[in-house]
């Protein structure tokens, strides 16, 4: 039986790997890091105000150094040949490679849950792209295999009919198995308030899951009469979010039920969405931006369980947390709220990105299509 890979220790250790040769290379390279390791550390330590992305990028170049090792291979000696090999790998990795998600310094971690889908393997391959761009820009490395992928003309086009949200059908699922969330015990009831208030969250602002993970009580704050929730975003970016009387009235009920007063102070530091810590004393503290993703999970999988739709049972077992993002902002734009402040209340860089969520100008432009007919032609529409 053959071992489980053993990872890099990336965050904590600078020895190399492999000792990275360039005989060929500039002498004096713009970083002093020698070895994979040390300067794929490097590169890392350019993303450190942004912490999300650093993970995911940490994440992919351990990745790739493990699946090197027992080649005694280094960065530069990957060829194009390897980056195919690499990504065939991917898609469909050995047993000791897979395993149950855990924290990194879990002894049961391992590299991977499960084969990485297509669109993974995508951003895998971009993310050590940019990896092998840093290097080559400091004089390590002289050529870059992952550029000379050949886009392909259906990656390119899968984001046509990719629609990762859920319609009303769907949605409507998801509310009926929050309504009927179990509330036997002191347990249940606390984890059936934080599912409902973080469900709401998630719908009416369309935050991300880590913006989430991050917020405290007093980001919610009051100004000419109206309330707002000032979210630190990705990239260090801040922006304030309208909370309207639902919102407003969703998170006076779940201070209600920690035994808080029902409106923020500008001062508490309480977690937006908490975790109940202790016995009869307890502490709020907040949740992990893993915690929330798989506690969503669970509620649209027993939600796709419940479900007697066909159509709307694939939906909900496909969906993830970041579908609710994508839902917030097609059912805003379906309500009718212009597309410029559903743009701004998603913080979105570009109108273009929003209006992919436009739904209706498909639906609209799929009406006007009905009046091309090979039987009708040149008929006026009726009075």
């Amino acid at each position: 039986m053959s071992q489980p890979p053993r990872r890099p220790d990336l965050p904590i250790s600078r020895t190399a790997l492999v000792p990275s040769q360039l005989p060929d290379a500039d002498p004096r390279p713009l970083i002093a890091a020698q070895g994979d390791e040390a300067q794929v550390l490097t590169w890392l330590a350019e993303y450190t105000d942004s912490p999300r992305t650093q993970a995911s990028y940490r994440k992919e170049a351990e990745r790739l150094l493990l699946w090197l090792r027992p080649q005694q291979r280094s960065l530069v000696q990957v060829s194009r040949e390897d980056v195919l090999a690499y990504e065939r790998f991917l898609l469909n990795p050995p047993a000791d490679w897979l395993g149950p998600a855990r924290p990194r310094h879990h002894p049961d971690w391992r590299p991977l849950t499960g084969p990485l889908s297509a669109g993974s393997i995508r951003h895998a391959m971009t993310v050590l792209g940019a990896l092998y761009g840093y290097l080559i820009d400091a004089g390590v490395l002289r050529g870059n295999p992952f550029r000379l992928i050949k886009k392909r003309r259906g990656a390119a086009n899968a984001k046509l009919g990719a629609e990762r949200f859920l319609d009303q059908a769907s949605w409507q699922w998801v509310l009926d198995e929050l309504a009927q969330l179990p509330r036997d015990t002191p347990r249940q009831h606390d984890q059936a308030a934080r599912a409902n208030w973080l469900f709401t969250l998630l719908y009416l602002t369309g935050a991300r899951r880590s913006e989430i993970a991050q917020a405290r009580m007093g980001d919610c704050f009051e100004r000419r009469g109206r309330w707002w929730w000032r979210v630190h975003g990705k990239g260090g970016s801040v922006a304030d979010v309208p909370v309207g009387d639902e919102l407003l009235a969703a998170l006076a009920a779940y201070r209600r039920h920690l035994g808080l007063s029902e409106r923020p102070s500008p001062d508490d530091d309480g977690p937006l969405v908490a975790r109940l810590t202790g016995g009869a004393e307890k502490r709020l503290e907040p949740l992990s931006d893993k915690a929330i993703y798989l506690i969503v999970r669970e509620v649209l999988q027993r939600a796709a369980a419940r479900c007697t739709d066909p159509a709307a049972r694939l939906i909900l077992q496909s969906a993830s947390t970041h579908w609710l993002r994508h839902t917030a902002a097609s059912h805003q734009l379906d309500a009718g709220v212009p597309l410029l402040m559903v743009s701004q209340n998603l913080r979105h860089a570009s109108i273009q990105t929003t209006r992919r969520y436009l739904h209706s100008e498909d639906d609209s432009r799929h009406d006007e299509t009905e009046r091309h007919s090979m039987t009708r032609r040149g008929k006026p529409d009726s009075l």
